[in-house]
């Protein structure tokens, strides 16, 4: 019988937990791949196609390859651990899909680079389009593997003292589900951002070889490009955390890894903003020809977007922190 019939039953749960994270790291990652794979199929036959050079058509095809094999890396893991592990959660599961994972966002980086190059090329030229895709390329790569590697080297200590002192706790508790709660939490709510987040980027890059987008003036498809590099960079930020619990945390629920994907969640969230309404200005621009109208337009959809995500909810934040503030305000002086 595959799995570990004789493990402890607190070391049983914690390993289901990692195994269960790290498939689940793997959805977040897969749809929103698969719709932006969808959109790499659609683009050959759109009319700007046509528009790009010889070299770009080719690497476009790369790309549209480069896709097809991160989608195929991140549904391994799934066909492993049912035809191989037999469902089982073992630990060769969980290195293994680990492993796979953090393969398969490699490719898919490539994809982003030369999606940016081919767009910026199409729009202000070759220089202009490798800097715009080497940039992409290199931030990606800086967000999904550098900086992992250099907080796995520097806290190692640090995160197993953080691994140590959450097992006692469990066992002090009777249950460690608080900790695993919150991050399972942050990752459904990474889960609900990014998918949106991938199929608008698709949107934005099939937009460039439509006929309409090519009679739009120049300075609306500088607008445009610009939100198309601001959701570039949400979605990145969106697929760090996935990478960051793999390689420096291994897997591990530690208080340290719900921080970071925590902030890092509610960073993505202003270039997201920031790309949709300065999409929702392109095409406000496009209905009304009016540059004012659209500039008014845009400000107000970006207003709601911040005032919902943030303005709201930190005055939430601040209102509940100050009962609870002036309760032992009152306490202190009351000993005095």
């Amino acid at each position: 019988m595959r799995g570990i019939p004789f493990a402890h039953p607190a070391s049983m749960a914690q390993l289901k937990e990692k195994v269960k994270n790290t498939l689940d790291e793997g959805r977040i990652l897969v749809i929103g791949s698969q719709v932006l794979l969808g959109f790499q199929f659609r683009a050959t036959f759109e009319p700007g196609f046509e528009l790009l050079s010889e070299h770009a058509k080719y690497l476009k095809f790369a790309g549209l390859g480069l896709m097809v094999l991160a989608v195929a890396l991140l549904i391994w893991p799934a066909t492993y651990h049912q035809l191989t592990e037999n469902g089982e959660d073992t630990e060769d599961v969980h290195h293994f899909a680990s492993a796979v994972l953090s393969a398969a966002i490699l490719p898919f980086a490539f994809a982003l680079g030369i999606d940016f190059f081919v767009s910026a090329e199409l729009l202000f030229g070759r220089t202009q389009g490798v800097i715009a895709g080497a940039t992409a390329f290199v931030t990606a790569v800086l967000f999904w593997y550098g900086l992992e590697l250099v907080h796995r080297k520097k806290y190692a200590k640090e995160i197993e003292g953080e691994r140590k002192m959450s097992k006692q706790q469990e066992q002090k508790q009777g249950s460690g589900m608080k900790l695993e709660d919150k991050i399972k939490q942050v990752l459904t709510e990474i889960r609900v951002a990014l998918p949106g987040a991938q199929a608008l980027i698709g949107f934005q890059f099939i937009s460039l070889f439509m006929e309409a987008f090519q009679k739009l003036p120049q300075s609306l498809k500088i607008i445009h490009f610009i939100s198309l590099c601001c959701v570039g960079l949400a979605i990145i930020l969106l697929m760090t955390p996935a990478a960051y619990h793999r390689i420096v945390e291994q897997g591990e629920q530690t208080e340290r890894f719900h921080r970071f994907a925590s902030r890092i969640l509610l960073w993505s969230l202003v270039p997201l903003a920031l790309g949709i309404s300065g999409d929702f200005y392109v095409v406000a621009h496009k209905v009304t020809e009016s540059g004012i109208i659209s500039g008014v337009l845009a400000a107000l959809a970006l207003v709601i977007l911040f005032g919902l995500w943030f303005g709201y909810t930190i005055q939430q934040r601040r209102s509940r922190s100050r009962p609870e503030q002036s309760f032992r305000v009152g306490v202190h002086s009351l000993l005095r």
